[in-house]
């Protein structure tokens, strides 16, 4: 070969190289994160949510606009194995992180309603989108009477432009339905405990105050500790708390994390099984982890969770499960469905944004596609976050244990 064609030939190489290279990389990173407590009994419902998340993102193959985007979807842990739940200081680390990164552009999370308190106000600072898949206490986003703080929600955005939105119903919905379904069980009597944090005693009052309303008799109102390693005391005053009596219920305000299961134990050895006096608990309980750390106690719980029952939701929400079950396998996990609507919105928001000729790593402009997402046709039907950034569906599923596994019972609204 003669020597200038040979040069020739590898100059041509090295350019070619060079474009392929620079195609390679051209597309840019946008990244998104979630902050969940994946260590301690709420793992099976933290890691439902990841799965869901991780499986939008596997369906777009981790591009958006045409390929000019790579999305990468990173999932952290929120929760210690000292605490056994979610832990303020990584909560705290967590949203810092996440600022700092500069291709990060939407955070997932948080799960528990105390975790958000801490990370609302760095988040927004930062102009960056929370998207939550479980928050149910009211305070974060709107006012209840007798319910939230005097300074909620303000206190949560230092900015005074909302940067939070929540793919769940609140409390003060969560209560009546809790209400209205003890009704339809004949229970007339019922003792409330709450674990002393920001979720149980706002969703404990809200169902004090329903059950006022609806003419069931609130026998006691206690808050128990959740570090505690016998309830055998709290169960024995509790069993003589209805005029000598036992109640007909009890509700627990609280999360699987905090002890849930040994609750569930003392109270079965002490009043008996869930259908001679019932134990009903809110969505923070709502997980296999229930199962997993009660036992044989956990059968006969009812418990809500915000959504809808797999036999009332629509064609894409059916869809959902049976990839999901492919994916993953099946799963009883009710929040599974929020973790892929949250990455859902996340993705549509990057589109529309490219759409409009606009930068999707600009965190403002994604925080702001988001919060005005208007009859969104996902998974958990049409639906909009209204003026607060709260999600316009009021439905809760209603769920029971039954052979060790949770069946559900059916939709419910308030």
């Amino acid at each position: 070969m003669p020597k200038r064609f040979h040069y020739l030939v590898v100059s041509l190489l090295i350019a070619a190289l060079a474009v392929s290279s620079c195609g390679e990389s051209k597309a840019i990173t946008l990244k998104i994160v979630s902050s969940l407590p994946l260590t301690g009994s709420a793992r099976p419902q933290s890691l439902a949510i990841v799965n869901g998340a991780q499986l939008r993102v596997e369906q777009a193959k981790g591009k958006a606009c045409n390929g000019q985007y790579k999305v990468v979807y990173e999932s952290w842990d929120g929760a210690s194995e000292a605490l056994g739940k979610w832990d303020p200081e990584l909560e705290t680390r967590n949203a810092n992180n996440a600022v700092n990164d500069k291709s990060v552009i939407a955070y997932l999370g948080t799960f528990n309603s105390g975790a958000a308190e801490i990370s609302m106000p760095i988040l927004n600072l930062a102009g960056m989108v929370m998207i939550s898949p479980g928050n149910t206490y009211p305070g974060l986003t709107h006012k209840v009477e007798g319910v939230t703080k005097a300074d909620e929600p303000y206190a949560h955005f230092p900015t005074g432009i909302r940067n939070y939105v929540r793919l769940v119903a609140t409390d003060d919905l969560q209560g009546p339905v809790i209400v209205n379904f003890m009704a339809s069980q004949g229970i007339k009597s019922v003792f409330v405990l709450n674990d002393g944090e920001l979720y149980g005693k706002g969703v404990a009052e809200a169902v004090i105050q329903s059950s006022k309303k609806a003419g069931i008799k609130i026998v006691g109102n206690d808050v128990f500790d959740p570090r505690d390693s016998s309830y055998l005391n709290l169960m024995k005053v509790i069993s003589t708390s209805n005029d000598g009596a036992a109640p007909n219920a009890i509700f627990f305000g609280s999360i699987v994390e905090n002890n849930a299961g040994q609750v569930l134990k003392d109270k079965v050895a002490v009043l008996g099984d869930n259908q001679t006096v019932k134990f009903i608990g809110p969505d923070g309980i709502y997980t296999e982890g229930l199962i997993e750390t009660a036992g044989a106690a956990a059968e006969g719980v009812f418990v809500t969770t915000p959504g809808l029952a797999l036999e009332d939701l629509g064609k894409a929400g059916k869809k959902f499960y049976a990839d999901y079950a492919k994916r993953f396998g099946e799963t009883t996990e009710p929040y599974a469905i929020m973790g892929y609507e949250a990455m859902n919105v996340t993705l549509q928001a990057i589109e529309k944004v490219c759409a409009s000729g606009n930068d999707p790593g600009n965190r403002q402009t994604i925080r702001d596609e988001v919060f005005a997402t208007r009859e969104f046709e996902g998974a958990l039907g049409t639906w909009s976050f209204n003026e607060n950034g709260d999600i316009t569906i009021p439905y809760f599923l209603v769920g029971q244990v039954q052979n060790g596994r949770f069946v559900q019972f059916g939709t419910f609204t308030p």
